[in-house]
This record gives C-alpha cells, structure tokens and sequence, in this order.
C-alpha cells in the first residue's frame, strides 16, 4: 500500500514539475514567440495556411473569433456523422463493422467534436479504422480549440485596451502543431514500447488460459490513446477504456498516461501567468484548484484502500482495497486517484470502472464534474475557473462597497449576467435531465443495472459526465438507446460551447474598456484571500446547487452499507 501512495505522489509532483516549464513554452507559443520547434512547425503551418486560404495575422474580434469556432465544429459534426453512419460502405473496416444507426451516429459525432467522447458504443464492434481515424482527429482538433478559446483571454489581460482576441485560426493551429502533437508523439512512442498495438491489421488470433484461440481487437492504438489523453478527450479505443489490458498494458504506461492527462491543463494555469505577466496570479488559481483537487482526491484513495464493508462483512479479506472492477497490476490507490483526475480535468478516460467505485467515492467523482472548475480540460478549465473569478470579484466589491473591477477594468451588469447564464446552466442541464429520465421509468430507470439508489446515481452521473464534457460513466446504464442518444447529445452541445463563449464574450467586453490603473483601494486579485473567495463561491454555486441530487444517489447508498 505503501509503494502505491508513493506512486501517486510521484505522478502528481512530476505533472506539476514538468508543466511550470510547459506553461512557460505555450505561452511563449501564443505570444509567437521564437521556439526550438520553430524550425519543425513553422512550415507545416505555412503550407495548412496556404492550403485553407487563412490569412493567420489578421486580427479578430471576439465575435468574428466566435463564428469561427462554430462554423468549423459544425463542419466537423457533419463530416463525421456521415463517416459514421456509412463506414460500412467506406475503407480500412477488415472487420466489417457495420454503419451506425444515426441516433448513435449523431451522439458520437457531437460527443468527439465537443471533446467529451461519451462513448455509447463499443469501439471493437462499433467503428471501423476510418472511423477511428476521424474520431483521433477530432481529439486533436476539439482539444486545439478548447486551447484557442483559452489564449483569447489570455490576449484580453495582456493588453490595456484592445478590440481584438489575436486570430482564431492561428491560435488552434499553433496549439495542435506546436503543443498537442509532439506530447502525444512522445506519449505514443513509451505506449508503443510498452505492448500498445499501433496496426492497421484486423483481429489477432491469441491462445487464452484455457488452451482456446481467441480473436483480439487491435488496431492504431497507441496514437489514438496518446492524443485521448493529452487532449482531454477520454474516448478508448477499446470499449473497456485503459481499463483494457492493450489500451494500459504496464505500471509505467498507466503513470505516462496519468501525467499525459494530466499535464496540458496544470502547464494552461502557468502560461496564463507568464501570458499576462502576472505569475502570482497564477499560483493563486493553482492553489485554488490544488486545494478543492486534493479535497476530492485525498479521500478517493482512502476509501478505495480500505475496502467495501458489506464485503469484509462476509469474512473476505479486504487488504487490497475495493478491487471489484479494478486491475491488479494498478491497484486500489491508484486507480482512486486516477477516478478524481479524469473526472477534475474532463477527460473521462477510466482505468477502473467507475459503477463499482465506493458510494461517496461516487459521490466525489460526480461532484469533481458537478463543480467543473478545478483544473479542467484543454484550455476549457481556465475558462470555467475564470467565470468564478468574475463572480468573485463582483461580491467582493459588494461586500467592500466598491465597484468590482478585474486587473483594471470595471466588471459591470452586461458581464454579471452573462457569468450567472453560464454558472447556472451546468446545474439547469444535469438537474432537468435527471428529473426528466427520472419522471418516466421507460427512458430512465429501466435501462439501469441496479435498483434504488445506485440506479439514480446512473443517471445523475450520464448528464453530470455530459455537461461537463467529461464522457466517463456508470457503466452500468444501458445508455445506447434513442432517449440517452438524442437527450445525451442535446446537454453535449449546449453543456460545450455556450461555457466557451460566454468567457469568450466577457473578456472581449473587458478588453475594450478603458484600463484603470491600480490604487490603494484597488481589489488585490492576486492575494491567497481573493483565491479563499473564488473557493468560497465555487462551493456555494456550484456545489451546494447539487447537493439534494447527491442525496438521493451516492449519499443514500452510502448509509446502506453501515
């Protein structure tokens, strides 16, 4: 137990380690700065500029940055349910995967472009080569516009007065040439090294325990766990997730994989430091998110470790952990942490099943999702936290009977109101989706595994894990029908870009006004008390507005087993 406690250490400290420096190289990225990739990328970019006909230096507004965003993601939603829906006919499909119907097409379409990959197949039976060769693209692509969004409002802070959020295109080019594809490069060799498959074969014939020739799953593996994990996506390759022993084969590919996730959104708090000159700041939002972080992931572990008691109760031993549904060679610790980062960050990879997760283990995974705000996805995070911030502000400057203003400009009521949209419709979309699927036992109850209250916690976590373009779930729910689809994919849309827009719209407002300089009674936003007050805000809006639903799931189930 001990060896695993020190391995979970060991890969949270070497994310922070390696992200201080990675934080510094993107933002040095998005300042256009010279870099020792240059030589590497530059040309790449040049010809993808010159092929779209994309003028990369003309400045943008943040609508026009906005349009952009939409339009090439409805492009790519289009693109791909076609794939999807005809792969059958399409080729690179040696195992003769049939088309998906287009509800499920719909769903998994909006689910990678969205970055969530709520995964309502399984990608052994469910998609052809083609077909995961798109959804690998779009892992690239819906991380790099995530990563763009972010970098608009990093230019918002960096300048006094300005119109203009830099080009769109060229921040989510930079950010898939220059930072998303050397990591997963990387990643992607250590996973090939460690027995990943990276093939364009079709099945394998392997000899099992019992002497019997089985045929396995391969395929282009390795690179589509790479970017899954790098980008935030989450989506396996296999339907097992990196639960699957190809997927994760190792001790060691589990740590890569791990930091990989990890490792993007950690570097995105310190290059907005180094962006907008202000590193204090920065360490301020990474305590912040640090400290809600280990309040989810501390006690994780700790459940995990020490094992179900209704278990124990029936005289099994218990010194492993809770192991139902976990791996033997990763352990009950960590596969207890790995639960809170792919649920904190959106990534929705898992490396233990989820559904058999102690019951406020449960609790904690759903409420790192419900909370959406520390650490988060690709960029995504930083936008999520900074809508807290803005909150922040605002009642502080209430509370001291002076107007809120936020690094030298006013925050006013047209901000205000759009900061309460967005923290309010994560809550509206995980809450009435429940209440509807709830409400009618054919679209809800009836396609759970288990009765009660687990059975509601399988249906809170399915809209909670597509608000926040998470994709993990309680695998328990039977989830591939036209309700899930339909109602799933709806949440996936809204739940996406709306979180990124708003942001997107509140620094654009604030970039245009006139800056005020500091004085003596100017609120000091880069002080550990301002970061008690974000922390204070993000628990009262955002996890108090949950805490009935978790009642009568996680919370319920809990008392059962005393």
């Amino acid at each position: 137990m001990n060896t695993e406690i020190i391995a979970v250490i060991f890969m949270f400290l070497l994310t922070v380690f390696l992200g201080i420096p990675l934080g510094r190289y993107i933002a040095k990225v998005y300042l256009s700065e010279r870099t020792f990739l240059d030589p590497i990328f530059a040309p790449i970019e040049r010809m993808i500029y010159r092929f779209s006909g994309i003028d990369p230096n003309r400045e943008m507004t943040w609508k026009e940055n906005v349009g952009a965003l939409l339009m090439i993601n409805l492009f790519w939603l289009f693109l791909t349910m076609g794939i999807l829906m005809f792969q059958h006919l399409l080729p690179l499909n040696p195992d003769s995967n049939p088309g998906m119907r287009a509800d499920l097409a719909f769903n998994t379409a909006i689910s990678f472009v969205v970055n969530c990959n709520l995964q309502h197949y399984s990608g052994e039976t469910g998609v052809s080569y083609l077909s995961q060769g798109m959804l690998m693209f779009l892992q690239f692509v819906s991380a790099g516009v995530g990563m763009a969004a972010a970098a608009m409002l990093f230019k918002a802070f960096r300048e006094k007065q300005t119109n203009t959020l830099g080009n769109f295109y060229q921040l989510f080019v930079k950010s898939c040439t220059r930072i998303l594809l050397p990591i997963s490069l990387l990643v992607a060799a250590i996973l090939v090294f460690e027995g990943t498959p990276m093939t364009y074969q079709g099945k394998d014939q392997m000899v099992g325990l019992t002497g019997d020739s089985i045929a396995v799953s391969t395929g282009p593996v390795a690179a589509f766990v790479a970017i899954k994990h790098v980008g935030t996506n989450g989506g396996g390759f296999f339907g097992a997730n990196s639960n699957h022993p190809l997927e994760n084969p190792s001790f060691l590919s589990n740590m890569t994989e791990m930091v990989a996730q990890f490792i993007v959104p950690i570097a995105m708090i310190f290059a907005f430091g180094y962006y907008i000159r202000r590193k204090k700041f920065a360490w301020v939002i990474f305590a912040v998110m640090t400290f809600g972080f280990l309040c989810l992931v501390v006690p994780n572990i700790q459940m995990e470790q020490a094992g179900n008691p209704a278990i124990a109760a029936m005289g099994i031993n218990m010194d492993s952990g809770a192991m139902e549904g976990k791996d033997v060679r990763i352990g009950s610790a960590a596969a207890g942490f790995w639960s809170i980062v792919t649920t904190v960050i959106s990534t929705g990879s898992i490396n233990s099943m989820h559904d058999s997760s102690m019951a406020l283990s449960g609790m904690n995974e759903l409420l790192a999702m419900m909370i959406n705000a520390f650490y988060g996805g690709c960029g995504v995070g930083i936008l999520n936290f900074f809508v807290f911030i803005i909150l922040a502000v605002f009642i502080s400057g209430l509370m001291v009977g002076r107007s809120p203003e936020f690094m030298g400009k006013k925050v006013e009521a047209r901000e205000m109101k759009i900061a309460m949209i967005i923290a309010l419709l994560h809550p509206f979309l995980i809450l009435v989706g429940t209440a509807l699927a709830s409400s009618f036992p054919a679209l809800g109850a009836a396609t759970t595994n288990n009765p009660g209250f687990h059975g509601f916690s399988e249906i809170l976590y399915e809209y909670t894990s597509a608000a926040a373009n998470n994709g993990s779930g309680f695998e328990g729910l039977a989830d591939n029908t036209y309700w899930w689809n339909i109602s799933t994919g709806i949440v996936l849309l809204f739940g996406r870009f709306i979180p990124i827009i708003g942001p997107v719209a509140i620094a654009g407002l604030l970039a245009a006004k006139r800056h005020i300089p500091e004085s003596s009674g100017t609120l000091k936003t880069d002080s550990f008390t301002f970061g008690f007050m974000i922390l204070a805000v993000i628990v009262i809006v955002a996890a108090l507005s949950f805490f009935p639903a978790l009642t009568l799931g996680p919370i319920a189930e809990y008392f059962t087993l005393k």
